[in-house]
């Protein structure tokens, strides 16, 4: 009953044009006026930012498949070819929205003391502060190649921008020849102009594109242009077969380097004749070459935002409170002891994850520490911490995933540090990526040892703690301890799987008991207490997960999910998926939480997880999902989950085409983040404020 097509298409949503409605999304809030207009600028980079990565593993990654003639279909029905041609062309809307976009910002901020002055526009007071500045400190660092006389021809790394120079030909009988100068990336990218009252800045390349004449005295230059190209980065690592993970995976970071063009972005008008040389040079065809009309590579867009001072174009800065089960509590050993602690970021600060480690590292009760590392900051006080804990003798095993992505490199400094400290690193487990966020602290207290354990839907990461949405348990609950010590073992190889008591792991057992509880919500329904599943997660792709959410449908059970990015399953269709809503919310935190709710007939659950709902995470990860038991801390959650699902100022609403809309407002206004941050605030102000206050009493008057 499930596979039934709907009408206008098949039962499933592409997961790569879904990707891109994401980050559509994600380009609307740039363009919103709604917001400050360095909010909107900030916007406006992530949309590069994601297009980036979206290139070099999911474009890259089809271009592989058609290479190999692969025509199988995905659930939606579209073949690899199919896929990339619907791909690339929503994709090159997209760059031209953007781009129209981030010129019309510029020029609002400009009105607002910040100018980025095109070359055509720059007085010639700013054209000589630029020409100076190239000579003095620009050009020496310059490199400019050949590329057409050199064999083999030097690697033009992934990402970077550089500078095509067409040079006008030494004599009569030859022909001009083309010249790139890659653009140092140890420079800012925007460069203060010479100006008597606003600020005036020049973008990096276009200094380098209008004086790179004085690299070749005597040698025209006929035209320039900018360029960037993106390179496949989806570098296949074979953890089951390398004699030394750690090397291995240096070696596919340095691989990535040299992997075939899968993007050329040019400044728009180039020269027709290195635009063809170029698309030539690298492979590609016209639909992989994007021109960009303004700036290439908008990530840099985040200089200007964060620069100091312009505070009425920002949003006021939201401060991360004290996490409101640990007000008053200075011991996180009593407070595990006494009830759960539910930590809620970035509303509710970070450090306490952070102290519990180090409090760990130091504390003479404590034994061993055993946590798994997917993403960390680059100077990371939880890194500092282990290290801490294994210079003091301390049993300290740490799972470093070698191959997070774009974070191997890091991560591979991590763990030769982390062993230099005397601590066990393990690289993961063959075959698969350990995704879980965990730590287990063992301690010996007057009655005995005991475990504390912390769980999370987020990285063990002080920065993006600011910056991503997420939640984390804290618990001393001796059934999800004692499961907890069997994943770590199960980690380091000592265990086989087991069976769990709380804690549900992928890829094992994941999928079937997610399934589990949605088939249960059909049997479970009654009149008074009619089903009900919601969930908010990142990304919902799994086919076997969504036709399990359809059967639960027809069968009348009411499914809400919140998924911020890929939502494969089509909503609100007759006769397949007409309970079920799906709504997205993008807004200045990234919404990163898991959480799962299942009316259960009246005996409600609530569960947290590392996992989303996809084929990777459920069958190429180890994933965690456990139960969050207490009452009071399920009430919190499941009115997270309402008011997530109730936002109508951030929040859209999948429509079943396939496309999504603004949630129509009606009522009061409801935006979920705010209101999450003023919840903070007032937890912490309710607890000064019943906190006595002891002043010295004055001495009496005579």
């Amino acid at each position: 009953m499930s596979k039934k097509k709907p009408a206008g298409g098949a039962p499933f949503f592409n997961r790569e044009l879904s990707w891109l409605e994401f980050n559509d999304r994600v380009l609307q809030e740039g363009c919103s006026s709604d917001l400050p207009l360095l909010e909107r600028i900030k916007f406006l980079a992530i949309v590069s930012s994601n297009l980036d990565e979206a290139f070099m593993i999911r474009v890259a990654g089809l271009m592989q498949q058609r290479a190999a003639d692969v025509r199988k279909r995905d659930p939606s029905g579209m073949t690899p070819s199919q896929q990339l041609a619907a791909f690339t062309e929503r994709a090159h809307r997209m760059v031209a929205e953007q781009s129209a976009a981030i010129r019309a910002a510029l020029a609002e901020l400009a009105a607002a003391g910040i100018s980025v002055v095109e070359p055509a526009d720059w007085m010639p007071p700013q054209r000589e502060a630029a020409r100076d500045r190239f000579a003095r400190e620009i050009l020496p660092v310059l490199t400019p190649l050949a590329v057409e006389d050199l064999d083999p021809c030097p690697l033009l790394p992934g990402l970077q921008l550089h500078v095509a120079a067409l040079l006008a030909p030494r004599r009569k009988d030859d022909e001009a020849k083309t010249v790139v100068v890659p653009v140092p990336g140890s420079f800012a990218r925007f460069i203060e102009l010479f100006a008597e009252e606003s600020m005036r800045l020049a973008r990096l390349e276009d200094v380098i594109a209008e004086n790179v004449g004085l690299l070749f005295p005597g040698r025209p230059v006929q035209a320039t242009a900018v360029f960037r190209v993106t390179r496949d980065a989806d570098v296949a690592i074979q953890d089951d077969e390398a004699g030394d993970l750690l090397q291995s995976v240096e070696r596919a970071v340095l691989d990535r380097r040299r992997r075939a063009a899968v993007r050329l972005e040019i400044s728009s008008g180039a020269e027709p004749r290195l635009r063809r040389w170029l698309t030539g040079w690298l492979g590609l065809s016209a639909d992989d070459v994007y021109e960009i009309d303004g700036m290439l590579d908008a990530r840099a867009l985040w200089e200007i935002a964060n620069r100091p001072g312009f505070e009425n174009l920002k949003s006021p800065d939201w401060l991360p409170q004290p996490p409101r089960d640990l007000i008053g509590q200075d011991d996180p050993w009593q407070a595990m002891q006494e009830d759960d602690v539910l930590l809620f970021h970035p509303y509710e600060s970070f450090d306490p994850v952070v102290h519990l480690v180090e409090q760990a590292a130091i504390d003479p009760a404590v034994l061993s520490i055993k946590q798994t590392l997917y993403r960390t900051s680059g100077d990371s006080p939880i890194i500092r911490a282990l290290e801490q804990a294994g210079e003091n003798g301390k049993e300290v095993t740490v799972l470093v995933e070698l191959k997070a992505r774009f974070d191997e490199a890091r991560n591979v400094g991590w763990a030769r540090r982390l062993e230099d400290a005397g601590c066990h690193v393990i690289y993961g487990v063959a075959g698969y990526k350990t995704h879980a966020k965990a730590l287990l602290i063992v301690r010996r207290e007057l009655h005995g040892i005991r475990r504390y354990v912390h769980l999370s839907t987020g990285n063990y990461n002080d920065k993006t703690a600011r910056l991503y949405s997420d939640i984390g348990l804290m618990t001393a609950d001796r059934e999800i301890a004692t499961d907890v010590a069997s994943f770590f073992n199960l980690l380091t190889g000592c265990s086989e799987i087991v069976g769990w008591s709380k804690l549900s792991v992928a890829p094992t057992g994941l999928r079937r008991r997610l399934i589990e509880l949605i088939d249960r919500e059909v049997q479970a329904a009654t009149p008074d207490s009619p089903g009900l599943i919601m969930a908010k997660m990142n990304s919902l792709q799994d086919k076997d997960l969504c036709e399990a959410l359809y059967r639960a449908s027809q069968a009348g059970v009411k499914i809400l999910l919140n998924v911020r990015g890929i939502c494969c399953l089509r909503p609100g269709v007759k006769g397949l998926s007409a309970n079920i809503e799906v709504t997205s919310i993008i807004d200045r935190y990234l919404e990163h939480a898991r959480v799962f709710y299942f009316r259960n007939g009246g005996h409600e659950e609530v569960y947290l997880g590392s996992a989303d709902w996809m084929v990777r995470n459920l069958s190429k990860r180890l994933e965690i999902m456990f139960p969050v038991s207490s009452p009071r801390l399920q009430r919190r959650l499941l009115d997270l989950l309402k008011t997530c699902l109730a936002d109508n100022v951030k929040a859209c609403e999948l429509l079943p085409d396939g496309t999504y809309r603004r949630v129509a407002r009606r009522g009061r206004r409801i935006r979920a983040q705010e209101i999450f941050h003023r919840a903070a605030v007032e937890a912490t102000r309710a607890a000064e404020q019943s906190t006595p206050q002891f002043q010295p009493l004055s001495k009496p008057k005579e």
